[in-house]
């Protein structure tokens, strides 16, 4: 069973940056596709970016232009820098990882930032 380990999460004033990281506890699978998703406190999980094999990126309309979304395919891993943060950035951020047949789910990493 593939798991993958975030990190980087933690409290930052407003205007802040972080940089999360998720990598996969094998290098002996290839993922399709790896992203991140954030879920705030009271909502739904949502997608923040992905990022393809080819190293096509996706990233929703209030990521743009403050995050970006890279990977590491020879470690298995990808990463999400954030500058700007904002406190309506604060939640959960997951990783996730797909095949053409499984999806893997990190547990998350804690990012708050503060007024």
């Amino acid at each position: 069973q593939v798991q993958l380990e975030e990190s980087g999460g933690g409290l930052v004033e407003a205007g802040g940056s972080l940089r999360l990281s998720c990598i996969a506890s094998s290098s002996d699978i290839s993922f399709d596709v790896m992203g991140w998703y954030r879920q705030a406190p009271g909502n739904r999980r949502e997608p923040v970016g992905t990022i393809f094999k080819d190293g096509r990126t996706f990233l929703q309309d209030f990521a743009k232009g403050r995050f970006t979304v890279s990977r590491d395919n020879a470690r298995n891993a990808a990463y999400l820098q954030m500058n700007n943060l904002k406190p309506e950035d604060t939640g959960v951020y997951s990783c996730n990882a797909q095949t053409d047949i499984y999806s893997y789910w990190g547990q998350g990493t804690q990012v708050t930032v503060s007024t």
